[in-house]
């Protein structure tokens, strides 16, 4: 039981993390500096999880796990979202 609620701490944790980032890009409308492909690798590898997750929770098991990763996941996928929608239709290059 303290495992898992030391799981379910730690997840919120590192999910919340993610709300001061999201902020500035929505205050500033910048996203030049952020690597979409390296956000789109977390958001592959949260969603492999959260296939493990869903998982683990159908078996009775896991349930702070999957609570956390869907958490991970929606921001994330928020980030993902708000760089392609500041950065807009790319220009090929020269």
């Amino acid at each position: 039981m303290l495992f898992a609620l030391m799981q379910l701490l730690g997840g919120i944790i590192l999910s919340v993390g993610w709300i001061p980032q999201i902020i500035q890009m929505i205050r500033t409308k910048s996203v030049n500096d952020l690597n979409l492909k390296a956000y789109l690798l977390m958001l592959l590898g949260i969603g492999l999880m959260e296939a493990y997750a869903v998982n683990l929770a159908a078996d009775g098991t896991g349930l702070a796990f999957l609570v956390t990763n869907t958490l991970s996941l929606t921001v994330v996928s928020t980030v993902v979202l708000l760089i392609l929608h500041y950065r807009g239709p790319q220009r090929p290059r020269k």
